[in-house]
This record gives structure tokens, sequence and C-alpha cells, in this order.
């Protein structure tokens, strides 16, 4: 599956780099959010997509400062 390579991929960055890698998903979101309210924005899916990926990024955050 896509999102399990993604998540796979995302456990061996350090902590730094996921929050890079937040931030630029943040940054993808606002963008996207701003194209969907001016109606430029074509793929309307991908917002979804993005703010499910913030939140595999955040999770995968928290289980290693649990860890």
């Amino acid at each position: 599956m896509k999102s399990k390579k993604y998540v796979e991929g995302l456990q061996n960055k350090t902590a730094a780099e996921l929050q890079e890698e937040l931030v630029a998903a943040k940054k993808e979101l606002f963008n996207l959010r701003f194209q969907n309210a001016t109606n430029q924005l074509d793929n309307t899916g991908r917002i979804k997509e993005v703010r499910k990926n913030i939140a595999r990024i955040q999770t995968v955050i928290t289980e290693k400062a649990n860890a």
C-alpha cells in the first residue's frame, strides 16, 4: 500500500527531518485551501490526502517521543 510505504519512510527519518516535513505539509495544506477558496484547485481530493499525511507525521513524531 502507498500509505504503508509512506509511514515506513517517515519512521526512518530523524526528529528534525520529521519537523521539516510537517512544516512543509502544513504550508502545502494552506496553499491548497487558498486555491480552493479562489476556485483555482482542480484536485480537491489532495486536501484530504495532505491532512492525513499531517496526521501520519504527527503520529510518528509522538511515537518517537514516547520511545
